[in-house]
């Protein structure tokens, strides 16, 4: 039978995913979650978050690092980069609730005709799911895109977001068929390699690394809404959410004409509060505005190499760190410059090329450990990969063959 410490007890090694694993190592700390999130919506209880955090931060810290969700298979360490990055936004966000001194208010309705009503179960589970804080009091200055499907009816509403989830599912997978096919033997396998090709001069040479990390976006963004889409079909069918609870999350991003129209309205917000909490607060104290924009930007960086140890425990930081680093630096460079007045074709020309500037750093990191060559949606679709295989490997030719050219 296990004790308090036997849970306690920090692993010396990981142990394969099972039903009694996963009770033992991964219920836990999620128990420990919904306690704590129960606890932030009544007055008084701190004292008894206060005690309960270490115990939580212990018991996502034994779970993150004791656990191979992988089975021990490297084609599917994107299981262990899940189980990591949960285990992580239990113990920060437990944190924030820990140190919260008034509870929490929540204020949206769960219906078409409702107010909000009081029901601590049902704020409970919606503080866990919901990142972004919508409809809760905490979430002030959040920028909720405006919905684009039709909600009349939760029926009408479902299946418009259904759609669209199969949609963006197919792009990702299709997108990341073409972006394994520039090179299947290295970074288009789980083996991982460079994006950038030795082989060619140096303007063909990022203007191929360039056009990989573009549709690399795009794949990312795809599968993001994709995952979403599909929950949000589950929430409002089955748990009977309002649609009003689940608004987009993502506003044309491509369309944004200033970094910080990218990073603060136009991308999705769902780790916004956590970035400021951890990162932009405390650095906002010491070094006011710019530090406050680093800050978040930083911990957004810690948290992305977090996400690529399941896949290469030596994984250097600065690959994760530089990339959004420079993406605060960007703003603070705009604002700088700009003011708030950023727009039209020159600001997003400014937007778009910072962001491939250093987007070929954070995907070349990425596709180093192999994180790009996992497996795809479309892997066994031989109609549909077959194609797009041979479009890629036509324009990769091309582009050596001039590159051959004297």
């Amino acid at each position: 039978m296990l004790t308090l410490l036997d849970v306690l007890r920090l692993p010396t090694t990981r142990v394969l995913l099972t039903t009694e694993t996963f009770a033992s190592r991964v219920l836990p700390p999620l128990a420990c979650g919904f306690a704590t999130a129960f606890l932030v919506l009544l007055p008084g209880t701190q004292p008894v978050r206060i005690a309960l955090w270490p115990i939580t931060a212990i018991l996502a810290f034994r779970a993150a690092t004791s656990l191979d969700m992988s089975m021990g298979q490297p084609e599917r360490a994107f299981f262990n980069m899940q189980l990591h990055i949960s285990m992580f936004l239990i113990a920060a966000r437990t944190l924030e609730w820990t140190v919260q001194t008034k509870p929490f208010v929540r204020t949206a309705r769960r219906s078409s005709t409702d107010v909000p009503k009081r029901n601590l179960v049902l704020d409970t589970i919606d503080l866990v799911c919901s990142f972004r804080g919508c409809g809760w009091d905490w979430s002030q200055g959040l920028y909720i895109p405006p919905e684009i499907h039709p909600t009349s009816s939760r029926l009408a509403f479902a299946t418009s977001v259904l759609v669209s989830g199969l949609k963006h599912s197919f792009l990702s997978g299709t997108i990341h068929s073409a972006v394994k096919s520039f090179s299947p033997d290295t970074f288009g396998s789980v083996d991982g390699g460079t994006i950038f090709d030795d082989s060619l001069p140096p303007h063909l040479r990022y203007l191929r690394s360039s056009i990989i990390t573009t549709l690399y976006a795009f794949n990312v963004y795809s599968l993001l809404q994709a995952g979403y889409e599909i929950t949000v079909v589950i929430c409002v069918l089955i748990l009977r959410q309002h649609p009003d609870q689940c608004p987009p999350s993502f506003d044309s991003p491509w369309r944004a004409t200033s970094l910080r129209e990218f990073w603060s309205r136009r991308w999705h917000q769902w780790f916004r509060r956590m970035f400021i909490f951890l990162g932009g607060n405390p650095l906002y104290l010491l070094f006011g505005r710019v530090g406050g924009v680093m800050g978040a930007f930083l911990v957004s960086g810690f948290i992305h190499h977090l996400q690529v140890l399941p896949f290469d425990p030596s994984s250097e930081m600065w690959r994760m760190m530089l990339p959004f680093g420079m993406m605060g630096t960007g703003m603070i460079i705009e604002r700088a410059v700009a003011g708030n007045k950023t727009g039209g074709w020159i600001g997003w020309t400014w937007t778009m090329c910072w962001l491939v500037l250093w987007g070929n750093v954070m995907v070349d990191g990425w596709a180093r450990i192999g994180l790009l060559g996992g497996p795809g949606t479309f892997d066994s679709v031989t109609p549909v990969r077959q194609p797009i295989e041979r479009l890629v490997w036509t324009f990769d030719e091309y582009l050596h063959a001039i590159g051959r050219t004297p």
